[in-house]
């Protein structure tokens, strides 16, 4: 992905939102981050107060932006920011601007 289609996956409320609770989950949702798996995406989506498939359709956008990282754990999946990308992100964005 470039900078362009990184900044769209960045341009929705929701998602910005998303990342910002991740960054801090234990703070922002119940059940925290378990075992470093990440945050199970029932808890993003209530949190969020959007359907199941909105949530499902950001996460899969910031996912494939490289935002975000996700664990299958059973019937579970899990997502965390991957930390390394988004500073790689800013980085590239400060030397394109």
């Amino acid at each position: 992905m470039d900078v362009l289609d990184e900044c769209k996956a960045l341009s929705n409320e929701t998602r910005l939102r998303i990342l910002n609770w991740l960054k801090d989950p234990e703070a922002n949702f119940p059940c925290g981050d378990t075992a470093g798996l990440g945050v199970c995406a029932g808890l993003i989506q209530q949190k969020s107060g959007a359907s199941a498939s909105t949530v499902s359709a950001h996460l899969a956008i910031l996912q494939r932006a490289g935002f975000l990282q996700a664990t299958k754990r059973g019937q579970w999946i899990y997502y965390r920011r991957d930390e390394e990308r988004i500073r790689a992100f800013t980085a590239d964005l400060h030397s394109s601007l």
